[in-house]
């Protein structure tokens, strides 16, 4: 291969200085020739099929693509270009129609079988035989069985799948990025803080202009939503923002998503009918712990008809709040966050920017490490000799007890333009090891807050904090794991309404006064979060719970009914679901023409489709599996290191569901979700 382009080199981190777009596309067919030949070689062998002739051969041919395209798949995310960005779609289109090809291979099915057929196939190790199933089972779904023309239109499918994802995300990202608001008079920014005003100052200054901009990244809006007195400016932001990629708004039809949303609803339900499933739902439920969509939708319908009538009352008090002490006689979905922050603050005595200036990030971040060296006996160690991709990203190495590096960690927190809204985490390096040789297991940790300012250093919202915390979590569901084959480890193959657990577990370690002692620290005097403080916002932790929760029950009742109810003949009736799904459950009826499924990348371009419920049913899990820390100790070395054998090390070697009971001694229990909303 050619050793001159950086996404060929095998050895070490990548290079990410020196990757152009002009290396993709031939990066990307170089590795997919040698794949095809050697894969090709392997079935022309007589040689027995055994696990390392096959499935061995497997993994390490998937895993040299994803350290190829890995990188690629990043730097679309977080250092978008236009020449990239035509780069990565030809890209992505060679892959997505060699995975179909792959997934259709009846020869290289049958040779996994074979190894499943053999004698000895039961005294492998767990994870070699979790492997063979998931094959097996990911054969089956691309397609393998199927006769012509029906396995062409099925690899047809993937292809057109994988492009309008890619267009839908970036409609989103290009429509977030078209929209500003220049204010040049300080009086419009009343009712901002300080911190909010930076926002809006540095965005001004990274465009050269005087003032202050309001932008559609997440900092600007919340600042505005939040805290602005100027109505008609949250209403003007809510409405750019709420509209986003849609045929509505101040960009109306510029990044329309509306013909996305359809075609990929209509090609996903077609996929799943050439499959012989009822619906893209029950498709999607094939690899999850849900039995089935009926489960997943009385699990849901029980949660609202438990957190409808707190969030009926919520609404009704903030209501009232906001007309007899804010002169809104009329609350509108643009007032919402303002109103409740100002209730929140008559109720509690609490701001949020009361406790912004004890969440420096650099002092969270400490503190997060922290945590981890006291639950899993881990530390990280930030290096500055490793390539990336802008000045602001840091590099960690994680380095065990005994001083061993054993794995790694991008940071990359700070929002900017070409940049994907949100906060993600993602594999860098898979833990492999072939033969001798270990590879280390490295992930990606992206996040949007606020940028330091020439005066302060960056002060995240308890929200922010809690978001670092929740994708860490799933970045040690993927550094810790001691599975050697990348496709069942880390949190490869492990069931989507699973996959949360981890992330939503280290949420609990935001709301503990031992954790918080570790890093809440006002960032100019040193002192820690006082004790009133802390119980103001342990009163405050429910507010709104169940406003909180029907909003999320919305989103999973929306996603789930969409791929349910498809229907060819009448099309998807995204938006005449989405009306029906809020008289169910929504409290908060916005106006007719928000379009906010235009946006809600995470379904339509992020492995969440027919499965955002899984939030909600992991958050059963990860509230259960935190009260063991609860009566054992938040800190007891047992209790984590118990923790990281029985979830975090084995990865998808065995069922989420076996993991969580070798951890907890039993089955989940529900009510835990509930109790962790105070509901």
């Amino acid at each position: 291969m050619n050793v001159d382009n950086p996404l060929l080199a095998d050895a070490g981190l990548p290079r990410f200085s020196a990757i152009r777009p002009e290396h993709v596309e031939p990066a990307v067919e170089a590795v997919l020739a040698d794949y095809r030949t050697r894969i090709e070689a392997m079935l022309a062998s007589t040689a027995p099929r055994d696990f390392a002739g096959v499935l061995g051969l497997g993994e390490a041919l998937e895993d040299r693509l994803n350290r190829m395209w890995a990188p690629v798949s990043h730097l679309h995310g977080v250092a978008d270009s236009e020449a990239l960005r035509k780069a990565y779609a030809a890209a992505q289109e060679r892959i997505v129609e060699f995975g179909s090809e792959l997934g259709q291979n009846r020869a290289l099915y049958a040779a996994v079988a074979a190894v499943a057929q053999r004698s000895d196939s039961a005294s492998l190790p767990e994870a070699a035989r979790a492997l063979i199933e998931h094959e097996l089972r990911d054969f089956r779904l691309s397609g393998v069985a199927l006769e012509e023309p029906a396995r062409s239109r099925f690899r047809e499918i993937a292809s057109e799948l994988a492009r309008l994802a890619t267009e839908f995300e970036e409609a989103v990202l290009d429509a977030t990025d078209a929209w500003s608001e220049a204010l040049g008079d300080e009086a419009q920014l009343a009712g901002i803080p300080a911190s909010g005003r930076a926002v809006l100052r540095s965005a001004a200054e990274e465009k050269s202009q005087d003032g202050w901009l309001v932008t559609l990244k997440q900092p600007s809006v919340q600042a505005v939503l939040t805290y602005a007195d100027d109505q008609a400016l949250r209403e003007r932001v809510y409405r750019a923002y709420h509209t986003r990629a849609s045929e509505q708004g101040p960009n109306a039809g510029e990044f329309d998503n509306s013909a996305r949303i359809e075609q990929i609803l209509a090609l996903r339900h077609e996929a799943a009918q050439l499959l012989g499933f009822h619906d893209a739902a029950e498709e999607s439920l094939a690899t999850k712990m849900a039995p089935s969509p009926a489960a997943v939708l009385a699990f849901l319908h029980d949660l609202a008809a438990r957190a409808k009538p707190v969030a009926v009352r919520e609404l009704a008090e903030l209501r009232a709040f906001a007309r007899d002490e804010l002169g809104l006689a009329d609350l509108q979905p643009w007032d919402v966050a303002y109103a409740a922050e100002k209730l929140r603050e008559r109720k509690y005595a609490l701001r949020e920017e009361e406790l912004k200036p004890y969440f420096a990030l650099d002092a969270v971040i400490d503190g997060l490490f922290a945590i981890t060296t006291r639950l899993f006996g881990v530390r990280l160690q930030r290096r500055d000799d490793v390539d990336v991709w802008h000045p602001d990203v840091r590099y960690y190495d994680l380095v065990a007890a005994d001083g061993q590096v054993f794995a790694g960690a991008y940071v990359d927190l700070y929002a900017r333009s070409g940049k994907r809204g949100g906060a993600w985490m993602d594999v860098c390096r898979n833990r492999w090891r072939d033969g001798t040789h270990l590879q280390r297991p490295v992930a990606f940790l992206t996040c949007n807050f606020a940028p330091p300012t020439a005066t302060t250093p960056s002060l995240l919202t308890h929200d922010d904090v809690l978001t670092l915390f929740h994708e860490f979590g799933h970045g040690l569901h993927h550094l810790l794991t001691e599975v050697d084959l990348p496709g069942v480890g880390g949190i490869n193959g492990v069931e989507w309404d699973a996959v949360e657990l981890p992330s939503q577990f280290m949420e609990n370690f935001g709301w503990q006064r031992e954790a918080l002692d570790l890093f809440a620290r006002h960032w100019q005097t040193g002192e820690r979060l006082p004790d009133e403080l802390f119980a103001r916002m342990q009163a405050a932790r429910h507010f709104h719970a169940g406003l909180f929760l029907v909003r999320q029950l919305e989103f999973g009742l929306f996603d789930l009914r969409i791929h349910r109810e498809y229907d060819p003949a009448r099309g998807a009736r995204a938006m005449a679901i989405l009306g029906e799904v809020r008289d169910e459950v929504a409290v908060i009826q916005p106006p007719p023409w928000q379009r906010f499924p235009h946006a809600f990348t995470h379904i339509f371009a992020g492995g969440y489709g027919a499965g955002y419920y899984s939030y909600l049913w992991a958050e059963v899990l990860s509230a259960d599996a935190f009260a063991r820390f609860e009566e054992d100790g938040v800190f007891d070395a047992a209790t984590g290191a118990a923790y990281r054998q029985a979830i975090l090390a084995v990865g998808a070697s065995r069922p989420a569901l076996e993991s969580f009971v070798a951890f907890r001694g039993r089955e989940p229990r529900p009510e835990a979700l509930l109790r962790s909303y105070g509901l």
